[in-house]
């Protein structure tokens, strides 16, 4: 069974650092890319960011959020730095055939691109 967990979720202040993870089972994580995406109350989904199996990423904010993944640990995992209080949402990790190439789209991951979805861990920046 395909399963995605995420975790590191919680409460922060502005300016602070979350490392989110996506604990990936019951599929081989070298053959998917893996994408964060988030969505606020009232707001679209949208994309953060994503690795393939090759490491190559795409990001929205190469200052602030960095991905990187294991796949000793199928593990996938989002740093975050200098946190806002508009980056506050639920934050879901989501699979996808590495060879689809969701990275590379113009204009950033889609949701519709992504097969496997975990349950979203929230994420609050307030001081």
């Amino acid at each position: 069974q395909v399963q995605l967990v995420e975790s590191g979720g919680g409460l922060v202040q502005p300016g602070g650092s979350l490392r989110l993870s996506c604990s990936a089972s019951g599929f081989t994580l070298d053959d998917y890319a893996i994408g964060w995406f988030r969505q606020a109350p009232g707001e679209e989904r949208e994309g953060v960011s994503c690795i393939s199996n090759d490491h190559s990423t795409y990001t929205t904010n190469a200052r602030r959020f960095i991905i990187s993944r294991d796949n000793v640990k199928n593990t996938v995992y989002l740093q975050m730095h200098y946190l806002k209080p508009d980056d506050t949402a639920v934050y879901y990790c989501a699979a996808a055939r590495a060879e689809t190439r969701p990275h590379r789209r113009a204009g950033g991951i889609r949701p519709e691109d992504f097969d496997y979805w975990g349950q979203g861990t929230q994420v609050t920046v307030s001081s």
